[in-house]
């Protein structure tokens, strides 16, 4: 099965850290693999710790549910399909822009999560690294 490797996750992380430069916020930066496990994180100097863990949380949710977190918040609003979906898992579920699904070949195998700015900021960053995938 094809996964995230640790070279992979260096490129997606490096892409990612020039967007947050380019964006002026310092920014936690996540990748897991296919199976949800973290491979490699970065803070960069200046991000709070307290995004560590979201970071993270990010690129989890991304992986395990194969979608973008910024999607997946959208309809876990009141009245939506998946509303109460971030009491799940321990409260592990993040449901706010910044995780976005790694593919290869069409097939989901591990995701970026990305925390330390505004919903717009992290989602830009996480897509920067994305691309770099």
């Amino acid at each position: 099965m094809s996964t995230v490797t640790l070279e992979d996750a260096r490129r997606v992380i490096a892409a990612a850290e020039a967007r947050a430069v380019e964006v002026g916020q310092p920014m936690n930066i996540a990748v897991v693999d296919v199976g949800g496990n973290l491979v490699a994180h970065v803070r960069q100097d200046g991000a709070w710790i307290g995004s560590v863990n979201i970071s993270i949380n990010k690129a989890w949710t991304s992986r395990a549910f194969d979608i973008e977190t910024k999607a997946l918040g959208e309809n876990s609003q009141p009245t939506q399909q998946f509303y109460g979906i971030h009491a799940t898992n321990g409260g592990k579920v993040a449901i706010f822009a910044g995780g976005v699904p790694l593919s290869r070949d069409g097939v989901v195998v591990g995701a970026v999560g990305v925390s330390g700015g505004s919903g717009e900021q992290d989602q830009t960053v996480a897509e920067a690294g994305a691309a770099a995938f």
